[in-house]
């Protein structure tokens, strides 16, 4: 019972971090028109992630495809 009381008083007083709303903030900025597709209205780290994500698909899509050519090549006999 003791250690019942113990555990729940100490997770009811941890301290908790308040978090201002930024929603408004977001949705002036996500609504704004300034001719930005609205995966790249985040800024910089929006940009970096689409240019790493274009380039790794296009960097697989190179590798399937040289796969396949090597696979579809008959092999040579020992």
């Amino acid at each position: 019972q003791a250690l019942r009381q113990i555990s729940q008083r100490t997770i009811s007083t941890a301290s908790r971090r308040q978090f201002a709303n930024r929603v408004p903030e977001n949705q002036k900025l996500f609504q704004e028109d300034n001719g930005l597709p609205v995966h790249l209205k985040g800024g910089a780290k929006d940009s970096l992630l689409y240019r790493t994500t274009a380039g790794l698909t296009v960097c697989g899509t190179i590798y399937a495809f040289y796969y396949l050519l090597v696979s579809s090549m008959p092999k040579k006999p020992n």
